[in-house]
């Protein structure tokens, strides 16, 4: 039995610029870091006893005999790709919902291949990790996604991640006074309901050759966003001035990434004086990520009581395999 933990993202800066569309003709650059949520997943060999040879649990319970007939994409095409032919059961559980802005279906894809080479007897590193994860998402289940989220849940921490063609850089920042004073201001709260991204995506994808200023002004924040890690002497009030461009831009990118109901939230929390805030993730739903005075948690968390707020730390590790037995039958 193969027990694998995969971290959850954030993303600070850069989403869109890590579509392939773009930066197979353009550069792109994503800030992010992972957070002390997690997805599960738990992968073990089947015992001979049942009519079907491929029992899968998520949000639904998938019992067939084929690898064809498994309606979960990532778990079909990692079975097809990697060529697992043995009766499996995988069971999927994890910290927070899935859709919901901070990278749940990579880190699936992510901890079900590091699962399954485990199972198989074989390591992966965390480049070839992300590389397999994004050719299952983006090439065998083509779907409409980036590349940081498969970077980040392989590699975990705060990173800087730089995205050209046949090339993604990963570059963590590693013991910076800005990165701590980010992880005591961030406040999270969920809007109350979840999304499927892809749809938005596909849009924003549609729409890039329109929209490519806009691409490139993204960019350009991102650019002097990595500057202010390293030379800033309040980082909270320089991300949150580039935070509030960045916000104003993802929002031209395509229609419905926000709505009323995220805007009351976002205008609540800058009334309570928060320094800034975003949607995590596509948009329309999901995380809404605050920057904020530290001593001001307090008030926040009583002002937003009828939400639910998550308190998040840094992960530093990545995917794992936390847990590894042998079970013969």
């Amino acid at each position: 039995m193969i027990i694998s933990r995969t971290p959850f993202r954030i993303s600070f800066f850069g989403g869109g610029t890590d579509f392939p569309q773009w930066y197979n003709n353009n550069s792109g650059k994503v800030i992010s870091t992972t957070i002390d949520k997690y997805c599960y997943i738990s992968l073990r060999q089947l015992p001979p006893f049942f009519k079907y040879k491929y029992r899968i649990r998520y949000f639904k319970k998938e019992e067939v005999r084929k690898i064809s007939q498994i309606k979960h994409n990532s778990v079909r095409e990692c079975l097809k790709y990697f060529k697992y032919r043995n009766p499996i059961e995988a069971i999927h559980f994890a910290d927070l919902p899935a859709q919901s802005g901070l990278g749940a279906s990579s880190s699936f894809t992510v901890g079900f291949i590091n699962s399954l080479k485990a199972l198989q007897g074989k390591r992966i590193s965390k480049k070839n990790l992300y590389i397999e994860a994004i050719n299952i998402e983006q090439n065998k289940n083509k779907e409409f996604v980036g590349s940081q989220d498969q970077v980040s849940a392989s590699f975990g921490g705060f990173n800087v991640i730089n995205f050209r063609k046949n090339l993604i850089e990963v570059s963590p920042v590693l013991n910076n006074k800005n990165i701590k004073e980010l992880e005591k201001s961030i406040f999270l709260v969920f809007t109350g309901f979840v999304r499927k991204a892809e749809i938005l995506e596909k849009n924003k994808i549609k729409k890039m050759n329109i929209n490519h200023n806009y691409f490139k002004e993204i960019l350009n924040i991102t650019h002097k966003a990595e500057e202010k890690i390293y030379s800033s002497n309040n980082i909270i009030s320089d991300f949150s001035e580039l935070l509030r461009k960045y916000w104003w831009y993802k929002k031209k990118l395509t229609l419905n990434v926000s709505n009323s109901h995220i805007d009351k939230i976002y205008d609540q929390g800058i009334k309570l004086g928060a320094y800034s805030g975003k949607l995590l993730g596509a948009g329309a739903g999901g995380f809404m990520m605050f920057l904020i005075d530290p001593k001001k948690r307090n008030n926040f968390k009583k002002r937003f009581k009828k939400y639910t707020i998550v308190p998040i730390k840094f992960d530093n590790l990545g995917s794992q395999i936390i847990y590894h037995q042998d079970i013969n039958i």
